[in-house]
């Protein structure tokens, strides 16, 4: 799904959600006092406005949501480069960063290994934007490093991040516009 549309469709879902959540009127199974009554409805968001707030914090998860975007993200940017895909390589880059930063307002407590991350990421754009197919592959390697040194940090070292060695999406290069040179 595009990215663009994906955060549309999560931002008219999050308005809804939280008019729901601020309206006047008690969501089913709540009385006017704000305290829970019994469930009169099937719907999935009940009770009191904090639960309610609650439940929907609880569907948008901590920030290990982000790093399944950001594993997305990392396969996508390794194949871009192998492409020299330039474009899409540096589109993955800022998806990636947002990923991260969407992860920080649900987890700030995160801000610190997170922010070991962006000297790796800064050396890859480096390599992207002066489409240097070495300086991408010595900076990717930073990058994996530094992914593992932060899962470290965050006590979670069995997560161990290494050049993908498989591609598992459809997309590819223009081969008129930039294909690898032999």
């Amino acid at each position: 799904m595009n990215t663009t549309l994906a955060h549309g469709c999560l931002a008219v879902l999050t308005a809804a959600l939280l008019a729901a959540c601020t309206g006047s009127a008690p969501a089913p199974g709540v009385s006017h006092d704000g305290g829970a009554s019994a469930a009169t409805s099937d719907t999935w968001l009940q009770g009191t406005v904090n639960e309610r707030l609650d439940t929907i914090a609880d569907q948008l998860r901590g920030f290990g949501t982000a790093m399944v975007e950001v594993d997305h993200r990392y396969r996508e940017l390794y194949f871009a480069g192998q492409d020299r895909n330039w474009d899409y390589a540096a589109y993955q880059i800022a998806e990636m960063e947002e990923a991260i930063e969407y992860g920080l307002q649900r987890r700030p407590a995160r801000a610190a290994s997170a922010a070991m991350l962006e000297p790796a990421l800064d050396q890859v754009k480096a390599g992207v934007s002066a489409q240097d197919a070495t300086a991408f592959e010595q900076a990717f390697a930073t990058l994996a490093a530094s992914c593992n040194a932060c899962h470290l940090a965050e006590d979670v070292s069995f997560i161990r991040v290494a050049t993908p060695a498989q591609r598992v999406s459809s997309i590819r290069s223009d081969p008129e516009s930039n294909a690898p040179t032999p």
